[in-house]
């Protein structure tokens, strides 16, 4: 079996150029490759298209590479706690295309599965439909929408084997998994590696077909987007 493992993140994303089309997992700031993040802000690479369903916030996740101007598009779905994000969008310094949540995630799974495009209802009628498709199906109207697909598709795991096969906690299911099949290359980071064979096969969540690499990350802040305290 192919041992998939690298040393870490620096290893991990050497080769990840300029102007390269990533996409990163993660829901809020929950699942996000933060080891994998940090690397590439050492490699102060730049023209970044990254698809992503958040920004991250100023000073966490993504937000660190916005900040540090290597971002030239966002493709995402909820952007609300980045000011930076908000203000680099508003100066023009930013390309960003905002796509409903579900829309997204199922551009970013038809990638994964080879479908080119599909046809939903959602944002029909709105600035979303502009340049678009549409056709009438049962007396509805559908406006087309193409697959995402990525360069690099970086992800993070609950644990994963070196084969590549990797588990999802919780919120972190969102987007990681069909991120991790949309991308040509595949980076996971995960909390647990284990040997191959170790985990349960009617537990894992991605096969290691998809996954090219693959190390343990460390230092996991596991921060909180909105902190609410009850009085």
């Amino acid at each position: 079996m192919i041992n998939k493992t690298v040393s870490g993140a620096k290893e991990a994303v050497a080769d990840i150029p300029n102007n390269a089309f990533l996409m990163m997992g993660g829901f809020g700031l929950s699942g996000i490759p933060e080891n994998c993040i940090s690397a590439l802000l050492e490699k102060d690479i730049k023209g970044l298209t990254i698809v992503s369903n958040n920004a991250g916030v100023d000073d966490f996740g993504i937000g660190l590479l916005l900040k540090k101007r290597m971002v030239k598009k966002m493709i995402s779905s909820y952007v609300g706690e980045n000011a930076e994000f908000e203000r680099q969008l508003l100066s023009g310094e930013l390309e960003v295309e905002l796509i409903p949540q579900g829309t997204l995630a199922e551009r970013v799974r038809a990638g994964g599965a080879g479908i080119p495009a599909f046809f939903t209802p959602a944002g029909v009628g709105t600035e979303v439909a502009e340049g678009k498709e549409i056709r009438e199906f049962d007396g509805k109207l559908y406006l087309m929408e193409r697959w995402l697909k990525a360069d690099f598709a970086i992800v993070k795991a609950w644990k994963g084997d070196t084969a590549g096969n990797l588990i999802f906690k919780g919120t972190a299911r969102n987007f990681n998994p069909i991120m991790a099949a949309a991308g040509k290359i595949t980076i996971a980071e995960v909390e647990e590696l284990v040997p191959a064979g170790a985990l349960d096969p009617n537990e894992i969540h991605t096969p290691g077909i998809y996954v090219q690499r693959i190390f343990q990350g460390e230092n996991y802040e596991k921060r909180i987007e909105q902190r609410t305290i009850s009085k």
